[in-house]
């Protein structure tokens, strides 16, 4: 009761500091100060920061936005880490690992001091557990489709099932009934390559489920009635194939990962992966406490429930006020951790944040936090963190439902938004015309989709039947009604759908409806295609590969939210991905971008460069390009002399 009274009024508290501050936060200060606002560190090693918008849960395998990721990475750890400057993947709780010679297997040999916030050991058995649940259809995470890689991973996720014949136990194959068509409609499981090498590659023992999971891969099929006749019609072979066969649900134990022994966790892959191991800090890989989920289920994640396996602990969460972590002396390298506290504050509104760190409430804020009109004044002082971030900035369609199911239609709403316009109006805005961040991936020859042309989206608007008497474009015709531009209300994001909503009331005449919700709920409503017409997108590159946003439009659901799933895409990107040249990887992939913009299932508006603001002596602390934090590096630094001056030295290797 105490701590809630506290609670309301540090609410009330903050609001009046923001209302105080409201007309002076982006003057320049009289003493024209190097940084914007108070520089006195917090005592005892205690960071308050804005994480932004209320966490989705705190369940690493359940939330998908980067101000859940960011509260991960202080309460659960990996097999891997991101390295707080480059964002690639360092050693965490894996002390190392073993590729195969064609990346098609992992091999992990984890440290024997990793603990839970319980004093339970962290073994490759939880290891195991955390990617199985992360997959299981039960849960039905949105993000389980980066694990896809996995051998049977979609299959089991899919609720997908084997064919094995009752009276000699065999499973039909799929080398035995490939297509080319086949492989590209069904991307459940892919052919282990023909390189997959054995445990003679590795220091791990063979063992049988190794030699099954080597096997020839299996057919799989939908697990529903519906989807498998409706597989079958399109391979006659297979179909027949059938006949009298039985259907076997693929289980979490046929999976392709596999705890050797307590200390040693393998992973095959159904394809050949070269980027895998940047995936290994990914939220969704890390790993989380069995018994506990097990004896509280949805409660799991509530104080005085939760167990976690990162730096630090729950100490109190107030919903939409503050979530407070402790520093946790079961954590494995729990001697390099310095924060004995980090205060996320779950903050919305850019003014509100900035006026809250002009004034030492908080010292360090969220990514693209300070306002386009504040931004003149605020770079050009040392404590502003820009530098360029693996991110894109989109809106998808839903293909689904009309108007948008039809690619014309798409093509001339992505057409009348000038984006060089909205670029200038951002600031920190670079014009794209591509899903994958521009110049962000050394060697990629990035594709560019259509540029701002609103005479040929009247034409084609006109082609789709939005015509008069005359065949001229007529945006009477056009069903408003029909189409909203959905929108979660963080940040600046309103802002940039009035402006296009001016650009598309400009260009085609037409007024679309703008509809603002809760991130969470929005996250839901968007990937269920609830929403009618345009919703608003953006993603932070989780590995820094293109795969990582091209691979969005490879399955159906999860963060796809846009119903667009073409087989010819994902066969695209398998093939790329199978290629051992890096470089010819790299133009298979373009090419596949290049046919995924032709289709139109999104409109790429911009990409960005980080835009946020930390007190100088807040350090270990970098504008990486994911702007994800590995909290155990960051520390208050009381001797101003070794204050950040700017944005600290991004060189590779660790933190200062």
């Amino acid at each position: 009761m105490l701590f809630i009274f506290k609670s309301v009024q540090i609410r009330l508290a903050v609001a009046l500091i923001a209302m105080a501050l409201v007309v002076i936060a982006c003057t320049a200060s009289a003493k024209n100060e190097p940084y914007f606002g108070k520089t006195k560190p917090p005592e005892g090693q205690v960071l308050r920061y804005v994480s932004g918008s209320e966490p989705e849960s705190l369940d690493p395998q359940i939330g998908t936005g980067q101000p859940e990721a960011r509260i991960y990475m202080a309460l659960y750890d990996g097999l891997c880490e991101y390295d707080p400057k480059t964002a690639g993947p360092i050693p965490s709780i894996a002390e190392s690992w073993e590729p195969n010679q064609d990346n098609s297997e992992f091999v992990f040999h984890l440290r024997k001091n990793a603990r839970f916030s319980n004093g339970d050991p962290i073994t490759a058995q939880d290891f195991l557990y955390s990617f199985r649940r992360a997959l299981s259809p039960e849960l039905a995470a949105r993000y389980a489709y980066i694990a896809y890689y996995i051998k049977y991973a979609e299959a089991y996720n899919n609720g997908s099932v084997f064919v094995r014949d009752p009276r000699t136990g065999e499973f039909l194959l799929e080398r035995d009934f490939s297509e080319p068509a086949d492989n590209s409609s069904n991307n459940e499981t892919v052919s282990t390559p023909s390189g997959a090498a054995l445990a003679t590659e590795s220091s791990a023992q063979n063992t049988p489920f190794h030699e099954y999971i080597h096997s020839p891969t299996r057919v799989t099929l939908p697990g529903d009635q519906a989807g498998r006749a409706k597989a079958l019609a399109k391979n006659a072979k297979l179909k027949a194939a059938v006949e009298g066969k039985e259907f076997v649900p693929v289980k979490a134990e046929d999976i392709g990962v596999e705890a050797v022994d307590d200390y040693t966790l393998r992973v095959t892959l159904g394809q050949r992966a070269p980027f895998f191991i940047s995936l290994m800090p990914h939220q969704l890989f890390r790993a989380v406490h069995r018994k506990t989920i097990e004896r509280f289920h949805e409660a799991w994640t509530q104080p005085g429930n939760i167990v976690t396996s990162g730096a630090f602990k729950v100490e109190a969460w107030v919903p939409y006020d503050r979530l407070v972590v402790v520093r946790d002396p079961m954590f494995w390298d729990a001697a390099r951790v310095q924060l004995s506290k980090i205060i996320f504050y779950p903050l919305q509104d850019n003014t509100t944040i900035m006026n809250l760190y002009k004034a030492g409430a908080v010292d360090a804020v969220q990514n693209h936090s300070v306002p386009a009109s504040w931004l003149d004044h605020v770079r050009s002082l040392r404590d502003y963190m820009g530098a360029p971030e693996v991110t894109t900035e989109y809106y998808q369609f839903n293909t689904t439902k009309k108007p948008m199911d039809d690619v014309r239609v798409r093509r001339a709403f992505n057409m009348s938004i000038n984006k060089v316009a909205l670029a200038e109006w951002r600031k920190v805005a670079i014009p794209w015309a591509g899903l994958t961040p521009k110049g962000i991936f050394p060697g990629y020859p990035q594709p560019a989709g259509e540029g701002y042309d609103p005479q040929k989206a009247k034409q084609l608007l006109a082609e789709a039947g939005y015509r008069d008497a005359s065949g001229n474009y007529d945006p009477k015709k056009f069903p408003v009604d029909q189409v909203e531009l959905t929108t979660n209300s963080e940040g600046s994001n309103v802002q940039i759908a009035e402006f296009i909503q001016a650009q598309w009331k400009q260009n085609l005449g037409i007024t679309i409806p703008i509809k603002s919700m809760e991130f969470k709920t929005f996250l839901v409503y968007r990937a269920n295609l609830e929403y009618k017409g345009i919703a608003r997108s953006g993603w932070v590159g989780d590995y820094m590969d293109p795969n990582t946003f091209l691979n969005i439009f490879t399955t159906r659901t999860g963060d796809n939210g846009t119903g667009w799933y073409d087989p010819k895409y994902v066969a695209m990107i398998n093939e790329a991905n199978s290629m051992l040249d890096s470089q010819k990887r790299l133009q298979l992939l373009a090419q596949a971008e290049a046919y995924l913009l032709d289709a139109q299932p999104i409109i790429p508006l911009f990409s960005a460069s980080t835009n946020w603001t930390k007190k100088p002596y807040v350090k270990g602390m970098y504008p990486n390009p994911q702007t994800l934090h590995p909290w155990k590096y960051v520390y208050i630094e009381y001797d101003t002399s070794k204050w950040d001056q700017g944005v600290p030295d991004m060189t590779p290797g660790g933190a200062d």
